[in-house]
Formats: structure tokens, sequence, C-alpha cells
């Protein structure tokens, strides 16, 4: 299949041949097994990489790749992606160093392989007692409104855990980044009212 790349104002257009897909299997569930075990991701570690930010993570292998003219780590690194996400219309390349700015975006009608952000939030050390309305007052606390980052969107999320902001993951239109928060402003919501109260 052809995987279509962009980088700056650059179009390039990568033949990945289903043979080499196929061929590669073993060494694409290797890379998988080795972001299981937790990725460092710019200046944050991530236990455990979504699907989505394990596209991202390899995008950023792939940009290494073109920079350097290395053909075949770029056409593996290719062929993961398409391997991944067998409904990828192309690949936007970042050309600032973040990995979470590179953008995966699908065909029309095609879904993002499963990928929830809410999971990648921790919701330990939380304040324990409080009543709905004080929950509600903390999750607002607790997570940013939506913001715009360069050409992407995201979110905040405080980590009572280690006293920290954590940001989403990157999304390509408002709406989608709206969505992902929603779901992990229910799932803070919750866990705020199940933290045992105190007597």
């Amino acid at each position: 299949m052809i995987l279509k790349v962009t980088l700056g104002d650059q179009l390039i257009e990568l033949n990945v041949p289903d043979d080499l897909i196929r061929q590669a299997g073993d060494f694409f569930d290797r890379m998988d097994a080795d972001m299981d075990q937790g990725w460092q991701v710019n200046r944050e570690w991530v236990d455990q990489p979504d699907p989505m930010l394990r596209g991202q993570i390899v995008a950023d292998k792939l940009l290494t790749a073109l920079e350097n003219e290395d053909h075949n780590l770029g056409r593996l690194m290719a062929g993961y992606i398409c391997s991944r996400f067998p409904d990828i219309d192309r690949v936007e390349l970042s050309e600032q160093g973040e990995t979470r700015d590179h953008l995966l975006t699908m065909k029309p009608g095609a879904e993002m392989p499963d990928s929830v952000p809410a999971l990648s939030f921790s919701h330990s050390g939380l304040p324990a007692g409080l009543d709905e309305t004080e929950a509600m007052v903390q999750t607002s606390k607790d997570i940013s409104e939506v913001f715009r980052a360069g050409r992407q969107y995201r979110f905040s999320v405080y980590d009572h855990a280690t006293g920290r902001w954590q940001e989403s993951p990157s999304f390509s239109d408002k709406e989608a980044a709206e969505a992902a928060r929603q779901q992990v402003y229910r799932a803070r919501f919750e866990a705020l009212l199940k933290a045992p109260r105190i007597h």
C-alpha cells in the first residue's frame, strides 16, 4: 500500500509492499513488546502507551529515518504503521520534535483503533469523602478546558499522586478533544465519589 506522509510543505508517498508487512510481523510484535514495558515520550514516562501513542512513537522514528535518509528503517516504520492502522490515510509529521504532535489520520468513515485516553490518566491519591457537589467542583479543578497546541488540541489532567499536570494526547479537531475530555471528566468524577469516606 501507499502511505502518504507530510513533512512541512512536502508530501512523501511511501510504497509499503504487503509482503514486507507480512514478513516483518515478528519484528512489529517485538516493537509492541518493547512498548509494553513503558516508553519515554519526550519529558514524560508512559507506563502503557495506548495504540494512538504507539503510532506517534513510531511516526517519530519514521521522521528520524527520513531525516537521516535511512531507507530500511523508514520502510519498517512505515510498515508498522500500515500494519497497526490498516485504514490510515496519512501521517503528518511534526518538525518540532514533540512525539504527541505527529498526527495519524484515518480514511473517511474509518475509526481509529481502540484508544481510550482516559486509561492513560491515574485516578489515585484523590481527596476522600467528597459529596457529589464537592466531587464536581474538584473534577472541574482537576481537568483543564480543551486548548489549542499548534495545529492540535489537548487538555490537561491533574495527577494527585505525583502532584503534576499530565497532558492528553493530541487531537486533530476540537470536537474529538472535547469528547475525550468528557470521558476523562466522567472517570475522574466517579473516582472521586468512590474514594473512601472518612467517618
